[in-house]
C-alpha cells in the first residue's frame, strides 16, 4: 500500500481561526486517503524550536512514498523560513519520498496521487 505523510501548520496555533473546525477538516481529509488505498499520517507543526525534532521523528517512522506539504505553510510569506526548513528536513530524513504540495487542506489526496 502506498504511503503519504501530510505536513501542515497546527491550526490551534493560528490566531483568530477556529482551530477545532480546521482540525476536523484536516482529519476528514486524512481519512480520505484510506478511501483511496493510501496509508497516511499527518504531522502538524508550528514555527518554533519543536518543529525539527517532531518532523524528523515523523519522517523516519515509516519509509514514506510521498510527503505533502500544506499550502498554509507554503503560501504565508512570514513562514518562508519554516517552509525551507521542512523541505530540507524531508530531503535529509526521507530522501526516497517525492514531495508534493496541496493548495488547501481539501486536496492533499490529489497532491499525493500525482506522485504515487
Amino acid at each position: 500500500m502506498p504511503s503519504a505523510l501530510v505536513v501542515g501548520y497546527d491550526p490551534q496555533a493560528i490566531p483568530g481561526v477556529d482551530g477545532q473546525a480546521l482540525r476536523a477538516a484536516l482529519d476528514a481529509e486524512l481519512a480520505r486517503f484510506g478511501e483511496h488505498g493510501i496509508n497516511a499520517a499527518m504531522t502538524l507543526v508550528t514555527f518554533d524550536e519543536s518543529t525539527e525534532s517532531a518532523l524528523a521523528a515523523s519522517l523516519t517512522e515509516h519509509p514514506w512514498d510521498v510527503v505533502v506539504v500544506g499550502g498554509g505553510i507554503r503560501k504565508a510569506e512570514q513562514l518562508l523560513p519554516l517552509f525551507e526548513k521542512i523541505v530540507n528536513l524531508i530531503r535529509r530524513h526521507a530522501p526516497q519520498a517525492a514531495i508534493a504540495f496541496n493548495t488547501s487542506g481539501g486536496d492533499s489526496v490529489e497532491a499525493a496521487q500525482r506522485w504515487l
